[in-house]
């Protein structure tokens, strides 16, 4: 038993075959019951992220400080890729990518190991580094408020860190729930400035006195009566106003009441965050779901547990801000219905073309069969319904029927010849057979290349290839195993009838004819094809993916450095305000906001009726309007900018890079594409410097740490490790020790600060230093160890297509600036995240097309055993693309990832159609058939099945370009350039593949001898008058000038 009488074997023996389905579809219900839904697939993306705190440090400082010293010891790390380091005030991130295979679990180890080399080398005053490995889940499927009515802010937020993230975290899939928002609870000592300069004590002697006297701590152990007792030293106050009883030492023998000089209250931390949801305050936490886990489970899951925890505590109450899993839903709902609605389509086409019930129920058997168990081989696979695997399944839900298409109309002919359904579906099974195979492998081949893939978009797309894959070789077994066996069995023959006759089918047959008397005049048609697919390439424009169209959206706010929280809220208010009145398309504005930034997350109205894309690009030109703030939308695209347009320059002299960047935006003003381009950050931030006398303070012995700490506890309170604690029977809160608000807003307090001497006494800070303004700058960036700054810039409209431009135009236009063609030395163009992992992707992706055309070339030569036809088969290949392209230009679509996905599939349908038809060709003439003949007879009886799998690939694909449903503005350039190409690409493939083939065979049948005779050792191949074969005819270039100057048609082609 082979491939080629297998149908004989499972007719003759049907139970196997049915059992072997039914266990299948069996399997494929239960793994699709219990397969996640996700919106993209998990990814193991090997990153960790270094993030080291140093209150009140200005970036400057902390880039020389810290970020200079992390990253070479970083950088020498095994497995290391690409490090990128942020640093704002107070804090110093730094990215660690590394290469793609390495054990993420043993980089993070081999981080800390690495920190704590250089720990000696890093300033006193920071926070403990924290090492986190990246999670590519990491981003939160829901933002929830929590509200209570007999509680206070303070309260609800230790209610929802003790009990609601507790209890969130026990969720299943639920990776981490991070409160925002909210205080936490502090024991305030607000120090009085006058009285602390009347008594000459500083804010830093304060707190370390309190450290030392506030703690309960370990004293040992005793023997007392016999008995072992461990010794306990209890010093920790039981409350504030006990704590305010602590006698404070001013030196000299003298002690002073900390309530004398401070005003000891149980209260929060000052706030630095806050949250608001339509303009009023809320306290809100975030959820993320673990690797491997479900989005819409994990999500279901956590409101039955906060449900649960609402019916404890009837006043608190839960509300929904911001979700992903809606549109995630959405999109898994919409696939799903496009795969039934174009499977449903495909058997409507073959009722159509046969006409006949019974046929027709055996080809839409073949959609669930093959469909259901590719569901058990995807859970196999570890794969979940995402996106990216529900496209794969709509791409093939028109091929699934296919084969079985082939199958049954081949069947169908023969029992018109007059033969039983059981002879006839063993025969023309068998007769088929192997070109079936041979079909399904030319998609199997195109697609296995991109489930291969390498890197990151590797891990992406294995999704997409090998779901592809396992669908289209579950057709293949239907087609050979059930189709046969259940038309065996099933259908009615109706003596002799006219297959596949009538006037089309006449037509077809005259212009056949005359393609093979005219060859010189198809081929060349063919090469315009070919020069026009050229030509449409060049024509249209370039993107990685298209524009989305999502049911949320966000706003980027960045306020003048120095803004304080107050100023942010208010505009952060006003936004929220003028979207609630002026735009019906927002459910809900839910906004986080840090003292000069804030991003609203918008969730937008699924009944509108503009698109998320077209809402920003009208409202970005409002916000465009506000004084004093930048306030744009996140691009979809953005980079490291956050726009539709990041171009990153990097190099080792900051001084030139500045001035570069700035030469740059200052350029791409004049860009057409483009609208509003900034540099990242370019703002400097007020600064009070403070520059110590030299001589005057090393004479009183005041150092430069002593004058640092002194200010940073005043005006900050100290970093939480070397804080006082204060301890509650259920945790410890820190015992902030630092200056009012109020009195930190006047400059004299400042200058006025007591500074401790080495006789220990205290002076003034103007004293022993110079107090004045100046300016730093806000966020410094940095790539492998080199500074580097991004301009970003937003796509305009063009003003013909009424669209926005596409990256391709926009990146061509500023390339061709002056600046970009010559840049100075020592600053160079980047290529960084998100644009990196895009153009890995799309190179990728081209080798996988690559391979995956050699692979279709390699099944063909073993189909065929000979290697001239198979060149016929790929010359059609460079026909599939066009009638796509055409299709895209028609409709206005740019060329994107999920049109090359559609041109693969474009590859494997033409090779498909080509194969039977030269494959029948191939058999007719092995029988003896005049080449003529056999080539009329294979495009007459091959005709209407290519036609008829075509039609139903359309079909199938018709609710993908439509996208009636869901967001369609990933699948439906795919399924434009799918249709589109299989309909132009069909009827060259009618046209051209014959009269090529007819060329080929000639040729193969003068260039077989004539290799044969000087390349092999078997000789042979001489003619009548004993000379060696000529690779040309006698008088071939005479005859061939004769034969284009010669005008009419010809019945036969000449040899």
């Amino acid at each position: 038993m082979n491939f080629q009488n297998i149908s004989a074997w499972c007719i003759r023996n049907p139970v196997p075959p049915i059992v072997l389905f039914i266990a299948l579809l069996l399997l494929g219900v239960v793994s699709f019951s219990r397969m996640d839904v996700n919106n993209n697939p998990d990814i193991e993306f090997p990153g960790a992220q270094v993030i080291i705190s140093q209150p009140g440090a200005a970036p400057t400082e902390l880039e020389k400080q810290v970020t200079q010293i992390v990253e070479p010891s970083l950088r020498a790390i095994n497995g290391v890729d690409e490090i990128n380091s942020t640093v704002r005030e107070g804090m110093s991130m730094t990215f660690v990518q590394f290469q793609l295979g390495t054990d993420v679990d043993r980089g993070v180890n081999d981080i800390r190991d690495a920190l704590t080399k250089v720990r000696s080398d890093l300033p006193d005053g920071i926070l403990e580094p924290q090492v986190n490995r990246v999670d590519t889940t990491g981003e939160p499927i829901a933002y929830i408020s929590a509200e209570a009515v007999d509680m206070s802010l303070e309260q609800l937020s230790w209610y929802v860190d003790d009990v609601v993230v507790k209890r969130l975290q026990g969720v299943p899939g639920a990776a981490a729930v991070n409160r925002e928002g909210g205080v936490n609870r502090e024991i305030r000592v607000i120090l009085d400035p006058a009285k602390m300069q009347a008594l000459g004590i500083t804010a830093a002697q304060v707190n370390n006195q309190l450290r030392q006297t506030n703690v309960n701590a370990a004293g040992g152990r005793t023997e007392i009566a016999g008995a072992e007792q461990s010794v306990r030293v209890l010093g920790n106050a039981r409350n504030a106003f006990q704590l305010g009883d602590t006698n404070i030492a001013l030196g000299g023998g003298r002690f002073v009441k900390l309530s004398s000089i401070a005003e000891v209250r149980d209260l929060y931390g000052e706030q630095r965050s806050l949250s608001t949801m339509n303009g009023r305050q809320v306290l809100s936490f975030s959820v993320q779901r673990a690797k491997g886990a479900s989005d819409v489970k994990v999500y279901d899951a956590v409101w039955v547990e906060l449900r649960k925890i609402q019916k404890e505590n009837p006043k608190i109450h839960f509300t929904e801000l911001y979700t992903s899993v809606d549109y995630t839903k959405a999109q898994y709902e919409s696939s799903l219905a496009a795969m039934i609605e174009g499977a449903i389509l495909a058997v409507l086409v073959v009722w159509l073309f046969l006409r006949d019930r019974r046929a027709t129920i055996i080809s839409a058997i073949a959609i669930p069969l093959s469909a259901i168990p590719t569901f058990w081989f995807m859970e196999l696979l570890g794969f979940s319904l995402n996106q990216i695997s529900m496209l794969a399944l709509s791409l093939v839900a028109g091929v699934l029927v296919d084969d079985a298409i082939v199958e049954i109309e081949n069947i169908v002919r023969h029992m018109r010849m007059g033969k039983s359904a059981y002879q006839a579906a063993i025969e023309a099974a068998d007769e088929i057979g192997l070109a079936v195979v041979a079909t399904t492998f030319s998609i199997v081949a195109v697609f296995l290349p991109v489930g291969m893939m390498p890197g990151v978009s590797g891990q992406f797309f294995k999704n997409f290839g090998f779901t592809v894959v396992a669908a289209v070789m579950l057709s293949l077994a239907v087609a050979r195993m059930i189709t046969p066996m259940i038309a065996a069995y099933f259908l009615k023959a109706h003596g002799e009838e006219k297959h596949g006759e009538g006037k089309v089918m006449d037509w077809y047959m005259d212009i056949l004819k005359w393609t093979l008397g005219n060859r010189r005049y198809v081929i060349g048609a063919g090469a315009l094809s070919m020069v026009a697919t050229i030509g449409m390439v060049f024509m249209l424009p370039f993107q990685f993916q298209p524009t989305m169209d999502f049911d949320y959206s966000q706003v980027r706010i960045e306020m003048v450095p120095g803004t304080t929280l107050k100023q942010t809220t208010d505009l952060v208010e006003r936004v929220q305000t003028q979207l609630s009145k002026e735009a019906p398309e927002v459910m809900a504005a839910f906004a986080d906001i840090d003292p000069g930034r804030a991003t609203i997350y918008l969730r937008l109205s699924p009944e509108r009726d503009i698109t998320s894309d077209e809402f920003q690009k009208t409202w970005g030109k409002r916000f465009a309007e506000i004084p004093d703030a930048r306030v744009t939308f996140q691009s979809q695209t953005g980079g490291f900018s956050g726009r539709d347009v990041t171009i990153t320059l990097g190099g080792s002299d900051p001084d030139a890079l500045a001035a570069t960047a700035q030469q740059l935006a200052d350029q791409m003003r004049g860009v057409k594409e483009i609208v509003a381009p900034r540099i990242g950050g370019d703002m400097l931030r007020p600064e009070i410097t403070i520059k110590p006398r030299a001589d005057l303070a090393a004479s009183m012995g005041v150092t430069t740490a002593a004058l640092s700490q002194t200010i940073r506890i005043a005006t900050l309170g100290d970093i939480d490790q070397n804080s006082a604690k204060f301890s509650l029977s259920d945790r410890q809160v820190p015992i902030r020790v630092s200056l009012s608000e109020d009195s930190r807003r006047t400059l004299s307090t400042l200058e006025n600060l007591p500074v401790p001497t080495s006789s220990g006494g205290s002076v003034p800070l103007k004293t022993v230093a110079e107090i004045s303004f100046g300016a730093g700058p806000t966020t410094i960036q940095r790539s492998n160890q080199n500074r580097r700054i991004s301009i970003g810039a937003d796509f305009a409209v063009n003003p013909k297509t009424g669209k926005p431009y596409v990256n391709s135009e926009a990146m061509a236009a500023i390339d061709a600036l002056p600046v970009m063609k010559s840049l100075p030395q020592g600053v160079s163009k980047l290529t960084l995240g998100d644009a990196r992992w895009q153009q890995e992707m799309v190179t990728n992706f081209m080798i996988a097309c690559i391979t995956g055309i050699a692979l279709v070339f390699a099944v063909l030569v073993l189909l065929y055993r000979r290697f001239v036809p198979p060149l016929v088969n790929m010359g059609s290949l460079l026909l599939a693309p066009l009638g796509g392209l055409i299709a895209l230009k028609m409709v206005g679509f740019a060329i994107s990832m999920p049109v090359l996905i559609g041109i693969l599939m474009l590859f494997g349908i033409v090779a498909k159609n080509s194969i039977l038809l030269i494959d029948f060709a191939l058999e007719e003439m092995d029988k003896g058939v005049p080449k003529f003949e056999a080539i009329m007879d294979a495009g007459h009886k091959r005709a209407q099945p290519i036609v008829m799998t075509t039609v139903a690939m359309v079909a199938g694909m018709v609710p993908t370009a439509l996208a009636l449903t869901g967001d369609g503005a990933f699948a439906q350039p795919m399924g434009v350039t799918v249709i589109g190409g299989l309909i132009v690409s069909t009827f060259l493939t009618l046209l051209i593949v014959p009269a090529s083939f007819s060329l080929a065979i000639g040729m193969e049948s003068r260039l077989g001898p004539w290799l044969r005779h000087y390349l092999t050792t078997q000789g042979g191949d001489l003619d009548q008058q004993g000379r060696p074969p000529r690779l040309f005819p006698a008088k071939a270039f005479s005859r061939l000038k004769a034969r284009f100057s010669r005008s009419g048609t010809t019945a036969e082609p000449a040899e």
